[in-house]
Formats: structure tokens, C-alpha cells, sequence
């Protein structure tokens, strides 16, 4: 029983010093606004290609959803969405390293597969401007995007040591 008011004593200030910062609140805000976005691309990426694949009779769900180009069109603008956010997290992490670790990257796994992601999505946003990607290879850029999406933010945190790790 003591330990348990020890604990309810120990507020936010029981943090190691390195995570004591308000860098901390804005890394992780942006981190989670870009993950939020690239899961709604996620989903709108899955209904684009249930769409594509099954032709929509009229009365049934599918008819019910907007059309193929204007879904395409979602997922483009919630991919920009996502990818402005996702760069704010990780320049906000890389400051909020350097203030606490004294360097703005140190090839963490978790910044590496940061990284990663970034690139996955930055490609697609690069081939829908220069090549005019959409539709089908869009979508399933959204979907394999996000698949790293969730191991930058699992699989990393669980499966491998670093910074980050916390399982």
C-alpha cells in the first residue's frame, strides 16, 4: 500500500531529465496526428481497392461511397496531411534529442524506421506529382505505408533495443 502513495506522489516530475521537456509533448502530438492521418488513408486505401475490385450495384454499401476518383482524392490530401506531420514529429524529435542527448539523430531504430516510413510515404507523394500515380497504386501505398507506420510504432518499441524501447 505504500508503494502505491509513493506513486500517487511522484506526479510528472518522476521522468528521467531527458523526458522532462515540452519537446516531448510536441514530438509525440505530431508523431500521433501523422499516424492518425496515414490510417485514414489506410482505411480510405482499403475501400478505394474493395471498391475497384467489386463492382457497386446500385442499394448495395459499396454504391453508398463516394466515387473512385473522389476517394483517391481523400487519400492524396490525407497522405499530404499525414506527411507534413509526420516531418513536424520527427524534426521536433530530432531538437528535442539534441537538447536532451546532445546530437539530432543517433540511428535509434526507431529513428531509423522513422525514417523509413517517411521515405515510403515521400515516394508515393513523389510518384502521384511526377508520374501521376493514383487509384489502385496510391491506395496500396497507403496501406504498406501504414503497415510500417505500425512497426515504427511497435514492432520497434517490442522487437528491438534502443531509445525507444519500452517493452
Amino acid at each position: 500500500m505504500a508503494g502505491l502513495f509513493s506513486l500517487l506522489r511522484c506526479q510528472p516530475y518522476c521522468l528521467i531529465p531527458a523526458l522532462q521537456s515540452n519537446w516531448l509533448i510536441a514530438h509525440v502530438v505530431t508523431c500521433f496526428i501523422g499516424y492518425a492521418a496515414f490510417a485514414v488513408a489506410c482505411g480510405f486505401g482499403a475501400i478505394y481497392l474493395l471498391k475497384n475490385k467489386k463492382k457497386a450495384t446500385a442499394g448495395t454499401m459499396l454504391s453508398q461511397l463516394p466515387s473512385l476518383r473522389i476517394l483517391d482524392e481523400i487519400i492524396h490530401k490525407t497522405l499530404i496531411f499525414g506527411f507534413m506531420w509526420l516531418t513536424a514529429g520527427i524534426v521536433t524529435g530530432a531538437v528535442w534529442a539534441n537538447s536532451a542527448w546532445g546530437t539530432y539523430w543517433s540511428w535509434d531504430p526507431k529513428e531509423t524506421w522513422s525514417l523509413i516510413t517517411w521515405f515510403i510515404y515521400a515516394a508515393a507523394l513523389h510518384a502521384r506529382f511526377t508520374r501521376g500515380w493514383g487509384g489502385h497504386r496510391i491506395a496500396w501505398f497507403a496501406i504498406g505505408g501504414f503497415c510500417s507506420v505500425m512497426f515504427t510504432y511497435y514492432g520497434v518499441n517490442y522487437l528491438l533495443s534502443g531509445l525507444h524501447s519500452y517493452g
